[in-house]
């Protein structure tokens, strides 16, 4: 009896990764399937003193203060009025060291897309909203684009070690 090893050399094909497409401000953007938790419908904020503008303040997850940032306001895209399909994508950051829940307030929710690396375009420099620094590129859906954000750049560990701080000293 012989054992054989898999010495193939075909070239590995590379899957599409999966992005979550949800609404801010009347664009559609795509995070991450990955750096998702899970998605939860609005529920009553509580603000904490002395937060930025983009960071809303915190909400109860099941006995977790969980941080919660708007990312339009945070894009210079302003604060939008709550509605019924408004909710809260919860996402997992590296932050010194440790996994921490994060809520990103939406709009809406829409679609999950598989995306793989020949359907990403490097975004435009021009006639978008959202600034360049954020942006992960455009991902090519059908006859769309929607814009990929890039979480690590948008909240960074500085940023982030303000905002976790800040919520554990209640905001002083």
């Amino acid at each position: 009896m012989s054992t054989s090893t898999n010495t193939s050399t075909a070239p590995e094909i590379a899957r599409p990764a999966q992005y979550l497409g949800f609404s801010l401000a009347g664009e559609t953007y795509a995070i991450e399937l990955l750096r998702i938790r899970e998605i939860i419908e609005h529920v009553p904020i509580t603000r904490v003193p002395g937060m930025p503008p983009s960071v809303l303040g915190v909400i109860n997850l099941r006995g977790r203060v969980v941080p919660v940032v708007d990312l339009a306001v945070k894009m210079g895209l302003g604060p939008r009025p709550i509605t019924r399909w408004t909710c809260f994508v919860i996402v997992e950051v590296l932050l010194d060291g440790e996994r921490t829940a994060l809520g990103l307030l939406a709009d809406s929710v829409s679609e999950v897309l598989d995306l793989g690396a020949d359907d990403i375009e490097p975004p435009p420099a021009f006639g978008i909203r959202t600034p360049m620094s954020y942006l992960r590129g455009m991902g090519r859906q059908e006859q769309r684009f929607i814009l990929l954000l890039d979480l690590e750049r948008m909240l960074s560990g500085e940023e982030l070690l303000g905002l976790v701080g800040g919520v554990a000293s209640g905001g002083s």
